[in-house]
């Protein structure tokens, strides 16, 4: 009777190692687009006196999370209005950006990810801060992303601001 009680044990045991197995090497689309987003807040992010290759590589990393034809329109009251179309522009918007700060903190946070019935594209709800040199309190904007599904990987689409009361 005890050896019946072990095999079902280990049975039982391997079953879960199987599934946390499976969902380490598979994760579902909503756990890769969550870490996508978060490398892309990491990628965004500027560390003090970064050398220039590095900014150049971030900037180009950075890009690669968008589709080719991407739009991002950002409004955050009192800083000015910021609209790229495609990758390249958000490049050479990213370069710029590491050429007039020293340092910037990007998190995205409360990630609400709603994909398309047919799993290849997603709306995407978050909260961003960043935390700017020289200003105590870090800004805070909503922002909701577009993003589909391209072959194996997710690319952004269309970045914009939600307007919130304030």
């Amino acid at each position: 009777m005890r050896a019946w009680g072990f095999r079902l044990f280990l049975a039982g045991a391997i079953a879960v190692a199987g599934v946390w197995a499976w969902r380490l090497l598979f994760p579902g689309p909503e756990q890769v687009i969550r870490k996508e987003l978060t490398q892309l807040a990491a990628t965004a992010s500027i560390k003090p006196n970064e050398a220039p290759l590095t900014k150049l590589a971030k900037a180009q990393r950075l890009a690669s999370f968008f589709s080719n034809d991407a739009e991002v329109r950002v409004d955050i009251p009192n800083r000015p209005y910021q609209d790229f179309n495609g990758r390249e522009e958000i490049q050479q918007g990213a370069l710029g950006a590491r050429a007039l700060l020293n340092s910037l903190k990007v998190q995205f946070l409360d990630m609400e990810v709603r994909l398309a019935q047919d799993k290849q594209s997603a709306v995407v709800g978050l909260t961003a801060t960043a935390d700017l040199p020289g200003e105590k309190v870090p800004e805070v904007q909503e922002l909701e992303f577009r993003l589909k599904r391209i072959e194996r990987d997710w690319f952004i689409t269309r970045v914009e601001t939600v307007k919130t009361l304030r």
